[in-house]
């Protein structure tokens, strides 16, 4: 069963699993999917089946996703799930090991690279949606001055926010209501920078 907590990544084998840019794409259609096939997935991101299965085998050899049940009749087919409801890099579990840190940077790059593309792509295809899914869409910046435990702080409430809505949304989904639902991206960055 899917674990409902974040999976916390501390070791140098996962975070090199995870960011590779492939399987970090995977990861991330097998998330919103809930559950797929490697043939399933092989078609979202336009892969050939057999590199596909290869990676999610990867993912699964560092815990990242696991098998789930097959809700077909065919035997053959191998479904999969994510192991847990995300994942999550601390600074605090790379400090001190420059490889860690290394690994840990890529991943953030990985994974910043595919949040611009998906919204660059919404950006782009902007036109195809409803005005409704084109005006309840969020774009914001704010630049307040806040001290390190603040932004924590922030963070937090804003993580408790997007996980009440999300868990609302899964269990109205279960229940069967489906009408009007997309896939919606959140993407929050809190980081100190200097003009």
């Amino acid at each position: 069963m899917t674990s409902p907590e974040n999976r916390r990544i501390t070791d140098l084998g996962t975070l090199k699993a995870i960011s590779h840019p492939l399987r970090m794409r995977l990861y991330r259609a097998l998330f919103v999917a809930r559950t797929a096939t490697a043939s399933q997935l092989a078609d979202q991101v336009d892969e050939a089946v057999s590199l596909v299965s290869y990676h999610l085998r990867k993912l699964a050899d560092h815990g990242l996703i696991e098998e789930a049940e097959n809700p077909s009749t065919d035997g053959r087919e191998r479904w999969w799930r994510p192991s847990s409801y995300g994942v999550s890099v601390h600074d605090e579990d790379m400090r001190g090991a420059p490889e860690l840190v290394a690994a840990s940077d890529a991943l953030g790059r990985t994974v910043n690279e595919q949040r611009v593309e998906l919204h660059r792509r919404f950006v782009d295809e902007r036109l195809t949606w409803s005005g409704e899914w084109r005006s309840a869409s969020v774009s914001s910046e704010w630049l307040p001055r806040l001290t390190a435990a603040e932004l924590a702080a922030l963070g937090q409430e804003l993580d408790a926010v997007l996980r009440k809505y999300d868990e609302r949304a899964r269990a109205a989904e279960a229940a069967g209501d489906t009408e009007g639902r997309e896939n919606v991206a959140v993407h929050l960055h809190g980081f100190p920078y200097r003009p």
